[in-house]
């Protein structure tokens, strides 16, 4: 059996910020380098890099020998003990890269080993050749084995927009959860570099991509497709504050919700913006949306992707009552968003894959539009902390009312701009 040794590398310059990898594939045998490959990836993290990195080095090798082992060496002790399987991969930007690293060779034919930096000096150098063109507002990829050698450099038509690897989104989509997901980001959607285009895209299933990207937009990307969340008004379990999930009693609103609602309709009506409505299956979620629409004249369409989290045997209960019937599991699902509730409910991970799925179906659908989306608690901070890239934890630092409005645009070179949230002051008298 053929071996090979893949040393990787990635970096961003600004973490996140502009980001590259280099990839070599040696002959263990006779040392000598049989491929390289190079990418500036537009705006992504340090880690993101890395495994991409890691990616482009064993499909290299799999090209040159899809049955030869392969030993892989990097100098990043995260990507190397998760993909050992020593650390477990619990962000969401890097669950569909290791999956998409797994599938390439069986497990039993790929090892890992933690390098020194300055032994991994050749991926290293390619992966900063990628940088510095995109420094320079150029996309850049190379491309090179032991007959053929190819680098393309060309001008970037928009500002931090990476290539998005096609097997990367279909690794969320068989991971099924992912979340948060991110992964390779949604604003990274440039033109897929080098051998990448293997497996068809499904745009729907682009789990734990982040649609933020630093830096600033393009001058003229055109209208964005603008989601205008709400969260529906109160029903009898808001405030005693219980868990109000898509797997309990479907409440509806209570009489403050109903009139909630109707303030909602009556500011919206002011503001004049709103072109379609979309409402999560849920009892709650439709009246609110009811209300709405007719003092807009609007017609509601029921969206399931809107649905709030199943929250299991957690359903009705307070905290405190959870914290103390199963002390755990709660403590298990405040720490991993990979976690389910008791009785298997529906993890943040979970929903985080659902809800990007959603919004890049609706971004394509309404695309320069203004959307209401009537929805819920976690779906709503789930489409912000997608669009400002923040890690899975940042759900428990948002405080969102009900019947709060909170607002997303989408351009087309993949940018998300936050433009509101939690806004009740059509609430006040």
């Amino acid at each position: 059996m053929r071996e090979f040794i893949v040393e990787a590398d990635g970096g961003s310059r600004g973490n996140p910020g502009p980001a590259g990898y280099g990839s070599v594939v040696i002959d263990a045998a006779t040392g000598e380098t049989l491929a390289e490959r190079a990418e500036y990836i537009g705006v992504a993290t340090n880690n993101v890099a890395e495994y991409r990195g890691l990616v482009a080095g064993l499909r290299a090798a799999a090209e040159l020998d899809p049955a030869a082992s392969v030993h892989v060496r990097m100098d990043s002790k995260l990507v190397v003990e998760q993909m050992s399987g020593r650390w477990k991969i619990k962000h969401p930007d890097m669950k569909p890269l290791a999956m998409e690293a797994s599938r390439v060779f069986p497990a039993d034919r790929v090892t890992y080993e933690w390098i020194p930096r300055e032994r991994n000096k050749h991926a290293d150098r390619l992966a900063n050749e990628a940088m510095d063109a995109g420094a320079k507002g150029e996309q850049w990829s190379a491309s090179t084995s032991a007959s053929t050698s190819t680098s393309t450099s060309t001008s970037a038509s928009t500002s931090g927009s990476a290539s998005a690897s096609v097997a990367e989104l279909e690794a969320a989509k068989s991971a099924a959860l992912s979340s948060a997901g991110e992964s390779v980001r949604r604003g990274a959607a440039g033109s897929l570099g080098g051998g990448a285009v293997k497996a068809k895209a499904d745009a729907d299933v682009r789990a734990a991509q982040s649609v933020a990207s630093a830096g600033w937009a393009p001058a003229d990307m055109g209208a964005p497709a603008t989601f205008v969340l709400l969260r529906h008004g109160e029903t009898p379990l808001t405030p005693q504050k219980r868990f109000s999930g898509s797997g309990g009693t479907d409440p509806s609103l209570s009489e403050v919700g109903r009139e909630q609602a109707r303030l909602v309709g009556e500011a919206l009506a002011r503001r004049g913006t709103v072109q379609e409505i979309l409402a999560s299956p849920l009892a709650r979620t439709r009246q609110t949306a009811a209300a709405v629409a007719e003092r807009l004249g609007l017609d509601v369409t029921v969206e399931d992707g809107l649905r709030e989290t199943d929250f299991g045997a957690w359903e009705g209960l307070t905290f405190g009552e959870v914290r103390e019937r199963y002390p755990d599991d709660l403590t298990r699902w405040l720490a991993d968003p990979e976690a389910e509730p008791t009785g298997g409910g529906e993890s943040f991970a979970a929903t985080a894959t659902r809800i990007a799925a959603t919004r890049d179906k609706l971004i394509a659908t309404y695309a320069g539009r203004t959307v209401l989306l009537v929805t819920h608690v976690t779906p709503i901070k789930t489409f912000v902390r997608l669009a400002l890239g923040a890690p899975p934890e940042s759900l428990f630092r948002m405080e969102l009312s009900a019947a709060s409005l909170s607002a997303v645009a989408y351009y087309a070179d993949g940018n998300a701009s936050v433009r509101l949230f939690n806004d009740t002051s059509h609430l006040r008298p």
